[in-house]
């Protein structure tokens, strides 16, 4: 699966592509395969953290954008890469991609991340719930009937409707970004979600968070995903 993430990332307009990693089984794999690793620290808290120490580590500059291809992406596209780099400005030093969620199982499956948006595309608020929650189409105590009115929303959103998007688990930060990010304690809401994210939406920084050109198949979150993956490789599906 790491093989197959780093091959993706590559093909993307990334100037260089390294595994960073604390486990001497994904190193010796790095190398086999002829990839680049950075062997990090083994206590680190989050995967942010990681990339901070990766990026001292390479000597890159405060103002340069990093991106955070997770390793168990095997299907994200190179373009996808590109995009949210793009979103990296003067004015906002952290993005990531969202789309727009379409299976019923997903708004309810805490393994898929929501995310809800301003008018500018700037994150409001990431969550494992089904959030936004309409409290006016959805009756209290009532799970099937909620469900019902949830699908049909699926179907036929409008403005006046919930709308659910999919937050992508890929992110770009300028190195600054991720100095101002391991100098933050943990937060409440983020130990609560285990979404490491929240911890900078806590500390009044924006997120840029884009509706992306691309299709991005769902990453390995749980085994029951290997099947499926394998099924889309198998048939030469994949963006």
């Amino acid at each position: 699966m790491i093989h197959r993430v780093y091959e993706q990332a590559s093909l993307s307009e990334a100037r260089t592509v390294h595994v960073a990693t604390d486990d001497k089984r994904i190193e010796q794999e790095v190398i086999g395969f002829g990839g680049s690793v950075i062997m990090t620290s083994a206590n680190h808290a989050t995967g942010t953290d990681r990339i901070f120490e990766a990026a001292k580590t390479i000597g890159l500059s405060s103002s340069d954008i990093v991106v955070n291809v997770q390793g168990d992406e095997p299907l994200i596209p190179p373009g996808a890469i590109n995009e949210v780099a793009s979103l990296i400005d003067g004015s906002v030093e952290m993005a990531t991609l969202r789309e727009r969620i379409t299976r019923l199982s997903d708004v309810f499956s805490p393994n898929v991340v929501k995310v809800v948006t301003d008018e500018n595309d700037c994150a409001l608020l990431f969550s494992r719930a089904p959030i936004p929650w309409s409290r006016a189409s959805f009756p209290d105590n009532l799970p099937t009937q909620t469900q019902q009115l949830a699908k049909s929303q699926l179907t036929e959103p409008s403005s006046t409707k919930a709308c659910w998007f999919r937050h992508l688990g890929i992110y770009a930060y300028t190195v600054s970004m991720l100095e101002r990010y391991i100098a933050w304690e943990p937060t409440a809401l983020e130990q609560l979600e285990s979404l490491e994210q929240l911890r900078v939406l806590s500390n009044g920084e924006q997120i840029r968070v884009k509706l992306t050109d691309e299709a991005i198949p769902p990453g390995i979150d749980v085994p029951e995903d290997i099947a499926r993956t394998l099924a889309v490789l198998s048939e030469g599906t994949e963006p």
